[in-house]
């Protein structure tokens, strides 16, 4: 069951996210008709899967890992992301971190700019949880008209 995946949230009808699933949980993740999954933890994160590509694959989902240092979370990063997730736009998409804070700064941007939320709306149930430190604050701060993120 996807309620069992370490701090799994279902953000919208197509984007499912979470901290580090077990290699058990990617044939769930599946079953739940997903069809790509985006990995932004690190490989030496907590728990990370070394074979991860692999697995995800083999179960007939695309994967994309885009490892973004959970002490440096770049404007580069947050480009590449969104470029990724407008590729899979029209796809089930689960994206997942270490213990879903990377991802939820992410998708608090991407939702912002390519599905119209407000920055209130934006905001995941994580946010309940965790309370980003400075280095996440100023990446939640980012201005999107200054990195060329505007515009589809």
């Amino acid at each position: 069951m996807l309620n069992q995946i370490k701090n799994y949230v279902q953000l919208t009808p197509t984007i499912g996210t979470s901290g580090q699933p077990t290699a058990d949980q990617f044939s769930v993740i599946a079953d739940a008709g997903y069809q790509s999954i985006i990995n932004l933890a690190m490989p030496d994160s907590d728990y990370a899967i070394a074979t991860e590509g692999s697995i995800v694959t083999t179960l007939g989902m695309a994967y994309i890992h885009i490892p973004v240092p959970f002490e440096q979370p770049t404007a580069q990063h947050l480009k590449i992301f969104i470029q990724v997730m407008d590729a899979f736009a029209d796809r089930n998409v689960w994206v997942h971190c270490a213990a879903n804070y990377r991802v939820s700064a992410f998708l608090y941007h991407y939702r912002q700019l390519r599905q119209g939320c407000s920055a209130q709306v934006a905001r995941s149930p994580m946010f309940e949880r965790w309370k980003p430190d400075d280095v996440w604050q100023a990446f939640l701060d980012l201005e999107h008209h200054k990195l060329g993120l505007d515009h589809a």
